[in-house]
């Protein structure tokens, strides 16, 4: 199997509110980025997409997002429950993962982080501050972080 490629312009939103949803849309649109932000509503639709299952078994798994913006309460599976399969997956593993959430409740962050969650960001209450954190976001996973080595997937896929 070759190594998953990670596409810069390609980012994976996972969100359940349709207002949420319209508004990160929004913001990445007023930012003028040229990413296509590919949506899915909950958990199982979520790894469906990564790994090119169900209902989108003709998308090549290979081509992975820059990251994925995901909510932690989803619906069918968790957020965590989708961190432990992204990380348990060898092609996955290293993707980043930003848990995008209104959630205040430490546990929720302590669980992320253990998951293996890159990021924790609270969302903003205000479009403004949604707008500065999509910014932000995106010129860290996009710009300035390194994303990890495409040989790192295929070492990690031989040790599997």
């Amino acid at each position: 199997m070759e190594a998953a490629a990670t596409n810069p312009m390609h980012v994976l939103l996972v969100e359940d509110d349709p207002m949420d949803e319209a508004l990160v849309i929004q913001a990445f649109r007023k930012l003028n980025l040229g990413a296509s932000v590919n949506v899915v509503r909950d958990g199982a639709e979520a790894l469906d997409y990564l790994f090119g299952t169900g209902r989108y078994s003709g998308r090549d798994p290979q081509n992975l997002p820059r990251f994925v913006l995901m909510d932690i309460h989803l619906p069918k599976f968790s957020g965590i429950e989708v961190l432990d399969r992204i990380r348990g997956d060898p092609c996955c593993r290293y993707l980043p993962v930003i848990v995008f959430t209104s959630s205040v409740a430490e546990r929720d962050l302590i669980e992320c982080y253990r998951s293996g969650a890159n990021s924790y960001v609270r969302k903003p209450l205000e479009f403004a501050g949604l707008v500065e954190a999509m910014r932000q976001i995106w010129q860290y996973w996009s710009a300035l972080n390194e994303p990890a080595p495409l040989e790192i997937h295929l070492v990690s896929e031989l040790e599997a």
